[in-house]
């Protein structure tokens, strides 16, 4: 059985240098056999604004039922963004708050700390883009942006999170390293 992957581009220009990174990916994945979807956030239509929390889910868009969809049906989810501020990109945090709801990612106990994990059985990966070094970045940083992926999204809603690779610093990298880096994307998606 073919492994199905999602791809999720989270920043907002697919010309960028992490939709370059997305297409290739998607491409070796795709070329080694596996069955691959891709979500490219900056071409979908949606509001990334939770505007009442969960007082009052807003209904979703039909990009982001997709999404959902999408998710359900992946086994493997592939998030390529850059790091912006440390973090992740305003666009790709919308559409967590957007998407990943109670109900279809988790969902609390009744007067209890606790909850259930609704997409637990898949895994997932990041690959980011950062212009501050990767060593700066876990020893100065501490790593914020790794941490609430892996952490405060993936593991609390149940999706194990299996590697992250990390591309840095892009500002000063030329034509010959970005193509290295390219390669190792593509080496990575056809594992």
């Amino acid at each position: 059985m073919k492994r199905k992957e999602l791809v999720i581009l989270g920043h907002p220009d697919a010309n960028s240098f992490c939709g370059a990174l997305t297409d290739a990916y998607s491409e070796s994945a795709a070329d080694s056999g596996k069955e691959v979807k891709t979500l490219k956030l900056g071409e979908m239509k949606f509001d990334p604004i939770l505007w009442n929390g969960y007082n009052k889910i807003q209904e979703l868009e039909q990009d982001l039922q997709k999404a959902q969809e999408l998710i359900k049906w992946a086994d493997h989810i592939v998030f390529i963004y850059p790091n912006w501020w440390g973090t992740i990109p305003a666009l790709l945090k919308g559409f967590i708050d957007r998407v990943f709801l109670p109900g279809f990612a988790f969902k609390f106990h009744e007067d209890s700390a606790t909850w259930d994990k609704l997409l637990t059985g898949r895994t997932a990966e990041l690959i980011v883009t950062m212009d501050t070094p990767s060593w700066y970045y876990r020893l100065v940083f501490k790593k914020p942006g790794h941490n609430e992926m892996k952490k405060c999204v993936l593991g609390f809603c149940g999706i194990k999170l299996t590697n992250i690779t990390e591309f840095a610093p892009v500002k000063a990298a030329n034509d010959k390293k970005r193509a290295k880096w390219i390669a190792t994307v593509k080496k990575i998606a056809s594992a």
